[in-house]
């Protein structure tokens, strides 16, 4: 019985570091978010700009809308802050999620980076952040008219991403 037991365990490790050592290779970023065509997830939350103004999931029906998440403490979130101020200029509707922050933290952001948002949920906590899937910040969700998940860019948004990604989606869905 020790014969066999002996036998297994390396084989056995060395099963285990093949399955590790394939997952070294995937882009993390390359994933699919479980919510695509799938209604925005119910919520109820504050604004950043207005801690007694409530905002639910109805706010993302009628019209096209980008939903970036975003945080002040998020290096990559200053880097799109330029590209998310271009799409506003093309007359996109933007709303933003204001993830795991300080409200003055991030009202300092947007006073320094620029505010391309129409308004922006506070989600100190991380729980809409959570529902929706996110797994850093900045992510980004193309939401329909009605209210249904089309698209959702994983990391920041780059120079290139506008006219190559994000302006061909939003006239697909307008």
């Amino acid at each position: 019985m020790k014969r066999w037991l002996l036998l297994l365990l390396p084989l056995g490790f060395v099963g285990i570091a093949l399955f590790f050592y394939q997952g070294l290779g995937r882009d993390p970023t390359a994933r699919d978010s479980a919510l695509m065509a799938r209604a925005f997830p119910a919520f109820e939350a504050v604004t950043l700009e207005d801690a007694n103004r409530r905002v639910d999931e109805t706010l993302l029906r009628g019209e096209v809308t980008l939903v970036n998440v975003w945080g002040e403490w998020c290096p990559a979130c200053k880097q799109e802050m330029p590209q998310l101020l271009e799409l506003a200029d093309h007359g996109i509707r933007m709303v933003g999620v204001n993830y795991r922050d300080r409200r003055e933290k991030g009202r300092a952001f947007l006073d320094e980076y620029g505010d391309p948002f129409e308004l922006n949920i506070f989600d100190p906590e991380g729980s809409l952040g959570f529902d929706l899937g996110v797994y850093g910040a900045p992510e980004t969700f193309l939401v329909d008219a009605d209210g249904v998940i089309r698209y959702h860019h994983k990391g920041y948004i780059a120079p290139s991403d506008v006219q190559a990604r994000i302006l061909p989606e939003v006239e697909k869905w307008r």
